[in-house]
Protein backbone atom coordinates (compact mmCIF):
# COMPACT_ATOMS: atom_id res chain seq x y z
CA UNK A 1 0.00 0.00 0.00
CA UNK A 2 2.77 2.13 0.54
CA UNK A 3 2.77 3.65 -3.38
CA UNK A 4 2.75 7.00 -4.34
CA UNK A 5 -0.48 8.03 -5.55
CA UNK A 6 -0.63 10.35 -8.47
CA UNK A 7 -2.77 13.21 -7.96
CA UNK A 8 -4.26 15.18 -10.40
CA UNK A 9 -4.15 19.15 -9.34
CA UNK A 10 -6.07 21.79 -10.63
CA UNK A 11 -4.12 22.74 -13.38
CA UNK A 12 -4.69 19.42 -15.22
CA UNK A 13 -1.28 18.17 -15.00
CA UNK A 14 -0.12 21.35 -17.61
CA UNK A 15 1.97 24.47 -15.89
CA UNK A 16 0.00 27.48 -15.86
CA UNK A 17 1.16 30.71 -17.13
CA UNK A 18 4.00 30.94 -20.08
CA UNK A 19 4.14 27.94 -22.15
CA UNK A 20 7.06 27.59 -24.39
CA UNK A 21 5.72 28.25 -27.51
CA UNK A 22 4.77 31.84 -28.03
CA UNK A 23 1.35 32.60 -29.83
CA UNK A 24 1.11 33.76 -32.70
CA UNK A 25 -0.03 36.98 -33.73
CA UNK A 26 -4.09 36.83 -34.90
CA UNK A 27 -3.89 37.30 -38.77
CA UNK A 28 -7.62 37.82 -39.00
CA UNK A 29 -9.41 41.14 -39.35
CA UNK A 30 -12.08 42.11 -37.21
CA UNK A 31 -15.13 43.43 -39.17
CA UNK A 32 -17.38 43.61 -36.44
CA UNK A 33 -16.26 47.38 -35.60
CA UNK A 34 -16.06 48.40 -39.13
CA UNK A 35 -19.78 46.68 -39.56
CA UNK A 36 -21.01 48.77 -36.58
CA UNK A 37 -19.75 51.78 -38.18
CA UNK A 38 -21.26 51.60 -41.34
CA UNK A 39 -24.44 50.44 -40.29
CA UNK A 40 -24.62 54.06 -38.04
CA UNK A 41 -23.61 55.91 -40.73
CA UNK A 42 -26.25 54.37 -43.07
CA UNK A 43 -29.06 55.08 -40.20
CA UNK A 44 -27.68 58.28 -40.22
CA UNK A 45 -28.14 58.91 -44.13
CA UNK A 46 -31.35 57.57 -44.31
CA UNK A 47 -32.18 60.39 -41.58
CA UNK A 48 -30.45 62.93 -42.92
CA UNK A 49 -31.47 62.76 -46.73
CA UNK A 50 -34.72 64.15 -46.27
CA UNK A 51 -33.81 66.75 -44.71
CA UNK A 52 -32.06 67.63 -47.62
CA UNK A 53 -33.67 68.78 -49.62
CA UNK A 54 -33.60 72.60 -50.60
CA UNK A 55 -36.01 75.07 -52.03
CA UNK A 56 -37.17 78.46 -52.67
CA UNK A 57 -40.20 79.52 -49.90
CA UNK A 58 -43.41 80.22 -52.08
CA UNK A 59 -46.71 80.13 -50.85
CA UNK A 60 -48.21 77.52 -53.18
CA UNK A 61 -51.68 78.24 -54.42
CA UNK A 62 -53.98 75.14 -53.41
CA UNK A 63 -55.95 73.01 -56.15
CA UNK A 64 -58.21 69.58 -56.02
CA UNK A 65 -55.98 68.21 -58.63
CA UNK A 66 -54.00 65.06 -58.33
CA UNK A 67 -50.28 64.30 -58.12
CA UNK A 68 -48.76 63.54 -61.86
CA UNK A 69 -47.04 60.31 -62.37
CA UNK A 70 -42.70 60.26 -61.96
CA UNK A 71 -40.44 59.32 -64.06
CA UNK A 72 -36.65 58.38 -63.91
CA UNK A 73 -34.73 61.83 -64.59
CA UNK A 74 -35.04 64.18 -61.79
CA UNK A 75 -37.48 67.15 -62.96
CA UNK A 76 -36.79 70.59 -63.76
CA UNK A 77 -38.32 72.86 -61.84
CA UNK A 78 -38.64 76.65 -62.37
CA UNK A 79 -39.70 78.80 -59.82
CA UNK A 80 -41.27 82.42 -59.52
CA UNK A 81 -41.03 84.16 -55.97
CA UNK A 82 -43.48 86.65 -55.06
CA UNK A 83 -40.64 88.83 -55.22
CA UNK A 84 -40.62 88.30 -59.17
CA UNK A 85 -37.05 86.83 -58.81
CA UNK A 86 -37.30 83.55 -61.43
CA UNK A 87 -35.10 80.42 -60.24
CA UNK A 88 -33.94 77.54 -62.37
CA UNK A 89 -34.07 74.52 -59.50
CA UNK A 90 -32.05 76.94 -57.04
CA UNK A 91 -30.34 79.68 -59.52
CA UNK A 92 -31.41 82.77 -60.22
CA UNK A 93 -31.83 83.46 -64.02
CA UNK A 94 -32.41 86.96 -65.52
CA UNK A 95 -35.70 87.36 -67.48
CA UNK A 96 -33.94 88.02 -70.12
CA UNK A 97 -31.61 84.98 -69.70
CA UNK A 98 -34.68 82.31 -68.88
CA UNK A 99 -35.36 81.16 -72.56
CA UNK A 100 -31.08 81.01 -73.67
CA UNK A 101 -30.56 78.75 -70.56
CA UNK A 102 -33.66 76.80 -71.05
CA UNK A 103 -32.62 75.87 -74.22
CA UNK A 104 -29.28 74.97 -73.19
CA UNK A 105 -30.71 72.77 -70.48
CA UNK A 106 -33.15 71.43 -73.11
CA UNK A 107 -30.52 69.71 -74.98
CA UNK A 108 -28.87 67.66 -72.27
CA UNK A 109 -31.87 66.33 -70.98
CA UNK A 110 -34.20 63.56 -72.67
CA UNK A 111 -37.71 64.71 -71.28
CA UNK A 112 -39.38 68.42 -71.73
CA UNK A 113 -41.22 68.02 -68.55
CA UNK A 114 -40.84 70.68 -66.34
CA UNK A 115 -42.63 71.93 -63.29
CA UNK A 116 -43.49 75.61 -62.89
CA UNK A 117 -44.22 76.79 -58.76
CA UNK A 118 -45.30 79.96 -58.88
CA UNK A 119 -46.11 81.73 -55.70
CA UNK A 120 -49.74 82.66 -55.66
CA UNK A 121 -49.62 86.51 -55.59
CA UNK A 122 -48.39 87.19 -58.68
CA UNK A 123 -49.96 88.00 -61.54
CA UNK A 124 -51.69 85.35 -63.55
CA UNK A 125 -49.96 87.43 -66.80
CA UNK A 126 -46.17 86.72 -65.54
CA UNK A 127 -47.05 83.43 -64.80
CA UNK A 128 -48.28 82.68 -68.68
CA UNK A 129 -45.28 84.45 -69.84
CA UNK A 130 -42.74 82.07 -67.85
CA UNK A 131 -44.95 79.73 -69.62
CA UNK A 132 -44.44 81.01 -72.99
CA UNK A 133 -40.77 81.14 -72.52
CA UNK A 134 -40.55 77.73 -71.21
CA UNK A 135 -42.29 76.56 -74.43
CA UNK A 136 -39.78 78.61 -76.63
CA UNK A 137 -37.02 76.80 -74.74
CA UNK A 138 -37.97 73.49 -75.62
CA UNK A 139 -40.25 72.56 -72.53
CA UNK A 140 -43.37 71.93 -73.97
CA UNK A 141 -44.79 69.57 -70.97
CA UNK A 142 -45.05 72.07 -68.52
CA UNK A 143 -46.81 70.93 -65.14
CA UNK A 144 -48.23 73.48 -62.45
CA UNK A 145 -46.92 72.81 -58.77
CA UNK A 146 -50.05 73.05 -56.07
CA UNK A 147 -50.50 72.31 -52.70
CA UNK A 148 -52.90 69.64 -52.54
CA UNK A 149 -56.35 70.54 -50.54
CA UNK A 150 -58.14 73.18 -51.95
CA UNK A 151 -61.46 74.09 -53.16
CA UNK A 152 -62.73 72.18 -56.36
CA UNK A 153 -65.58 73.43 -58.82
CA UNK A 154 -67.89 71.21 -57.69
CA UNK A 155 -68.69 72.90 -54.29
CA UNK A 156 -67.14 70.10 -52.33
CA UNK A 157 -63.66 70.84 -50.10
CA UNK A 158 -60.64 68.35 -51.08
CA UNK A 159 -59.66 66.61 -47.93
CA UNK A 160 -57.38 68.15 -46.51
CA UNK A 161 -53.71 66.12 -46.12
CA UNK A 162 -51.36 66.27 -43.28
Amino acid sequence: MGAAVQQKGAGGGRRRGRSRSRARPMAEINVTPFVDVMLVLLIIFMVAAPLMTVGVAVELPKSAAGALPGEDEEPLSVTMTAEGEIQIQTTPVAREELVSRLRAIATERTSDRVFLRADGSIPYSDVMQVMGALNAGGFSNVGLVTDTGGPSLDGRDAPQSE
